[in-house]
């Protein structure tokens, strides 16, 4: 009976962990070395239903997946000098493709790390030609996606003060429009539901795409702890539209450490992976090669649930 009792005890721990969410999106990075890779995320029982590749064109590995299986998002990662992203975006609808949603820039308050590093009067009149028109063709526009340091929210309010100077007139003043803000947090728990915090202080009311975040270079359990919690929270909060895991590649083409992704070493999906994806459990461990095989925390989990809903049936 105390086994028993211990068990059933374990089986909420694991249907938390294989929450199905239509929130969920791919942040689509492809190792050229690895493109069999590319095909996991469009698997039969996939919960992802949509991604972005940090351009403003789909990627063609994901060609056959129509766009309202499988929606991409077109992003203006940098600062240009033209009005190409605008053309590319509309040449797609010209041509049938969806599109409902674009972001803007990659965190543009940073030069390191893949920051796009632009001043926000700058980005403010690549915005007002190439993303602000998009909303007259029915696009929904996603604020830029700042880093989560403290200067974010502060260049995002430059921004919407040079953008609104842009647009007005001695007549009239004028804001820029938006329909969500693009949130990025890599960090524990309490930290990303502060940062979401600060967002909804500042731009209230306002839907949060989490387009970036992770726990990064920490322990399997740690990581797996964050994945779950971080997660569950997501899928419950109203306020938040859409969010995008930061993880899926193989442990050692990783920036986050190796143990906050979705592959191992042999394009296999770990467990964080297979949650992510909404499927079962895997086991396999983040760091391995050739499937192998770890007793971690939540697969023996998964194993004891199953064999008491064996006994107990």
């Amino acid at each position: 009976m105390r086994v028993s009792c211990a068990l059933s005890l374990t089986i909420p721990t694991v249907a938390l962990a294989q929450t199905r969410s239509p929130k969920r999106g791919l942040v689509f990075v492809p190792n050229s070395n690895s493109p069999e890779d590319n095909k996991i995320w469009v698997q039969s029982g996939s919960d992802l239903t949509w991604y972005y590749n940090y351009g403003s064109t789909p990627s063609p590995a994901f060609d056959n997946v129509p766009q309202d299986q499988f929606e991409f998002v077109p992003m203006l990662w940098g600062a240009i000098g033209d009005t190409s992203f605008l053309e590319s975006v509309q040449g797609q609808i010209d041509s049938g493709r969806n599109i409902k949603h674009v972001l803007g820039f990659n965190e543009p308050d940073s030069q390191y790390g893949g920051g796009s590093n632009i001043q926000p009067s700058v980005a403010a009149d690549v915005w007002v030609k190439n993303v602000a028109p998009l909303a007259d063709r029915g696009v929904k526009l996603g604020l830029p996606a700042c880093t989560g340091g403290w200067g974010g929210i502060p260049w995002l309010q430059q921004f919407l003060g040079n953008c609104s100077e842009l647009i007005s007139t001695d007549d009239a003043k004028k804001n820029c429009t938006y329909d969500f803000v693009a949130i990025h947090w890599y960090g524990n728990f309490e930290g990303l539901a502060s940062h979401m915090g600060s967002y909804a202080a500042a731009f209230p009311n306002v839907t949060q795409w989490i387009t970036e975040y992770n726990l990064d270079n920490q322990d399997l359990a740690t990581t797996q702890s964050f994945y779950n919690t971080s997660s569950e929270y997501l899928d419950r909060m109203d306020s938040v539209g859409r969010y995008s895991l930061f993880g899926s590649f193989r442990s050692s083409d990783s920036n986050v450490g190796p143990n906050a992704v979705m592959l191992n070493n042999d394009g296999q999906l770990t467990d964080i992976g297979s949650w992510y994806l909404g499927i079962n459990v895997t086991g396999v461990e983040p760091q391995s090669k050739t499937g192998k095989r770890t007793p971690t925390a939540y697969s023996v989990v998964f194993a004891l649930a199953v064999m008491a809903a064996f006994v107990i049936g």
